[in-house]
């Protein structure tokens, strides 16, 4: 999928709460923590989101929606 202004990805206001802890710098196990989910469920999601943006690591999401003004 490519992450394209015509057929842009829909991203849930969760999906966009971790990516702003990403790009503060906490590990996965703080994001975890801060969400309420476990450290599996949120490098499951990390990945989900990387899948659907159509990027390979989860700081080329971060940069993808805050060029979008998403973060």
């Amino acid at each position: 999928m490519t992450a394209s202004t015509t057929d842009r990805p829909v991203l849930a206001h969760d999906d966009l709460q971790l990516l702003r802890l990403i790009s503060q710098g906490l590990p996965l196990d703080a994001v975890g923590r801060r969400m309420s989910f476990s450290d599996r469920t949120i490098r499951r999601r990390t990945r989900a989101i990387c899948d659907r943006l159509g990027v390979g690591t989860p700081i080329e999401a971060v940069v993808w929606a805050a060029r979008r003004g998403l973060l």
